[in-house]
């Protein structure tokens, strides 16, 4: 699968189930479904309204009408307001390693700019090494404690990116 067959837009409330049973495939996949994980958040369920407010956007990455990833930006919760997380980036395992999470990775840090956040926050696992991979790739830093208050007392990695530098 190339990226020129898949369409990456703003999540509508259509896709609120097909979104939450990505996350709730993907997660346990990586050994993210115990407690402290994003696969628990109430907004899993209702992820268009959870993104609508200012500062926050969700995006899906769809191919053939079917929903295979997504990722989004909001505030980071207890944390400065001039500081986003990148938040439940996922794709099924179709659509990776082929350019997508880049394209979305930087569609959102785009959006991060545009809605005025400095500083963009993200937390991980050990076991999504390609993930931390493209991270590194685009930018980000590792932080040796978590930011903010997210609740994902699970993650293990943590990283920002300075929003204010160019792109690379």
């Amino acid at each position: 699968m190339s990226t020129e067959n898949l369409q990456l837009r703003p999540i509508q409330p259509h896709d609120d189930a097909a979104v939450a049973a990505l996350i709730r495939a993907v997660m346990p996949e990586f050994g993210a479904d115990g407690p402290g994980f994003a696969i628990h958040d109430a907004e899993v369920s209702t992820m268009s309204a959870a993104y609508a407010p200012p500062r926050h956007a969700y995006f899906v990455v769809e191919r053939a009408g079917r929903v295979v990833g997504g990722g989004g930006i909001a505030p980071l919760q207890g944390g400065d307001p001039g500081v986003c997380e990148l938040r439940k980036m996922y794709f099924l395992p179709e659509a990776r390693g082929q350019g997508a999470g880049e394209r979305l990775l930087r569609q959102c840090l785009a959006f991060a700019r545009e809605a005025g956040f400095q500083r963009c926050y993200l937390e991980t696992l050990s076991a999504m090494k390609q993930a931390q991979k493209l991270y590194q790739r685009l930018g980000f830093e590792r932080l040796s404690a978590p930011l903010g208050n997210t609740g994902h007392f699970g993650c293990n990695h943590f990283y920002a990116l300075d929003l204010t530098k160019p792109a690379p």
